[in-house]
């Protein structure tokens, strides 16, 4: 990948935005160096303009992020990466550096809490409990769930439609998950669809 540095007196910015969620966790800057070890180690990487030195993300909080994908834009003078965060991305403890009043795309990050309930088990999960009965239960809890969000829109409240629709959804999530499928196939097929 090809970055113009020189427009920025060698430093270009980098917008880092979760892998999953795709909410933006924070802006940095990084030189040729600090590119090449983020490139090299898969762990971000910048340079530190108030420091004057490069520093990996996360070295002394552990808080790194994990790289997925690198990208540049269409002027070769700004980067995107694309990283898994293992902890709270700002210096505040906040998941991002941006005050978003709510996290826009939780329903990608609760795809991975439902995939880390299947990596790590955990001891009263009901993720875990409906993974151990199987697709046919998982399956069912999505008929079921499917069914109560009908009647709710129907006859219900708001508020009643929102909760139904909701427990239908966290339920497709665990049965997507269950068939090895992700949320990211069913996006992909709408965008094929819409085309």
């Amino acid at each position: 990948m090809q970055i113009d540095f020189n427009k920025g007196e060698g430093l270009v910015p980098v917008i880092v935005q979760d892998v999953q969620s795709l909410e933006v966790l924070m802006l940095g800057y990084m030189n040729q160096e600090a590119l090449d070890i983020t490139n090299r180690e898969k762990r971000v990487t910048f340079f530190s303009r108030s420091k004057n030195r490069l520093w990996t993300k996360g070295e002394e909080s552990g808080n790194v992020l994990e790289v997925q994908h690198i990208y540049a834009d269409c002027d070769k003078d700004t980067i995107l990466i694309l990283a898994k965060p293992a902890g709270p991305t700002c210096h505040t403890g906040s998941r991002s550096c941006f005050e978003t009043p709510f996290n826009q795309n939780f329903l990608f990050q609760l795809e991975s809490i439902v995939a880390d309930r299947y990596e790590h088990p955990v001891e009263g999960s009901y993720v875990n409990s409906l993974h151990k009965k199987g697709i046919n239960r998982i399956a069912q809890k999505v008929g079921e769930e499917g069914v109560e969000t009908v009647v709710a829109a129907l006859n219900q409240t708001q508020d009643d439609l929102i909760n139904e629709a909701s427990d239908l959804l966290f339920h497709l999530v665990v049965l997507l998950r269950e068939k090895n499928l992700s949320l990211k196939d069913l996006a992909l097929n709408l965008e094929q669809r819409h085309k």
